[in-house]
C-alpha cells in the first residue's frame, strides 16, 4: 500500500461531496482487501456524519437497539488516543457477547482496528477497519498497514470536517499535506525517526517540513507547533 498511499490521500483530498467520501471509503476497502471500512464522527453539538461499507440493515439495527450504549469499541476508543484492536477489548459481559454475535450475524468480521480521532470544538470520530482473518493474519495486516491507516484516518477526518454544517475554518496559513502528516504523527507520539520512516523520507527532509510548519504557525518550537496546529483544527489527534 505504500506505493499507492499518495494516490489514496489525493483522492480523499479532492472529494467535493459526501457522496465522493462514500466512494473513497469503498475504494479504500477494496484497496486494503478487507471486509469493511467505516468512518463516523460526532460534534460537540450532537451533529453526526458517517460513511462506510456496513449494510444499511446493520446500521439501522445498531441504532434501533441503542448499541452505542454498550459497544466496547466505542467505549474503548473514548478512553484511548492510540488505535484500538478489538481483540484487546472486554467482550465478557452478557450484553457485549450478544452484541458481538448480532454483529457477526449481520456481516461483520470478528477482527477490527478502530482509530479514535479528536478534532476541534469537541469533535470525536472513529475510523474503523473490520475483517474476518485469523489472529495471525490480522496481526500481520496491522504490522504492515497500521501507520498508513493512521494517516488515512486523519486525512479522511480533515476532509469530512469540510462538510460539517455551519463550519467556519480557522484563519491560518495552510499547511501542506506533508506538513500535516508530520505534525499529526508527532502529535500521536511517533519519534522523528518513526515519522520519517512512515512517510518514506529522510530525517533531513522531515526537519524541513517541521521547520516550514513551525514558521507558518508562528510557533517557538516543534511542541508549540503541534499544539497550535491542534488548537486551530489544522490537525486532529
Amino acid at each position: 500500500m505504500n506505493d499507492g498511499l499518495e494516490q489514496i490521500l489525493e483522492a480523499i483530498e479532492n472529494a467535493t461531496s459526501q457522496e465522493a467520501m462514500q466512494d473513497a471509503i469503498e475504494n479504500l476497502r477494496d484497496a486494503f482487501k478487507v471486509r469493511h471500512i467505516v468512518y463516523h464522527w460526532v460534534s460537540a453539538a450532537g451533529q453526526q456524519y458517517g460513511c462506510g461499507t456496513y449494510s444499511a440493515d446493520w446500521v439501522a439495527r445498531y441504532i434501533a437497539h441503542d448499541y452505542l450504549r454498550i459497544d466496547p469499541v466505542v467505549q474503548g476508543c473514548l478512553q484511548n488516543f492510540q488505535p484500538v484492536d478489538w481483540k484487546r477489548l472486554d467482550w465478557t459481559g452478557k450484553a457485549q457477547r450478544a452484541f458481538l454475535n448480532d454483529a457477526l450475524a449481520n456481516g461483520l468480521g470478528a477482527q477490527g482496528l478502530s482509530i479514535p480521532i479528536r478534532g476541534p470544538n469537541g469533535q470525536f470520530a472513529l475510523f474503523t477497519v473490520n475483517h474476518d482473518a485469523d489472529d495471525r493474519c490480522w496481526a500481520a495486516f496491522q504490522q504492515r498497514h497500521r501507520r498508513d491507516l493512521i494517516l488515512i484516518a486523519h486525512h479522511f477526518n480533515s476532509k469530512a470536517l469540510e462538510f460539517e454544517p455551519g463550519r467556519t475554518p480557522a484563519p491560518s496559513q495552510a499547511l501542506s499535506p506533508r506538513e500535516v502528516d508530520a505534525l499529526t504523527l508527532l502529535a500521536i507520539g511517533y519519534s522523528r525517526a518513526q515519522v520519517a520512516n512512515s512517510l518514506s523520507i529522510s530525517e533531513h527532509t522531515l526537519r524541513a517540513y517541521i521547520e516550514s510548519a513551525r514558521l507558518k504557525l508562528g510557533a517557538q518550537n516543534t511542541t508549540h507547533a503541534v499544539a497550535r496546529a491542534i488548537s486551530r483544527g489544522l490537525i486532529v489527534v
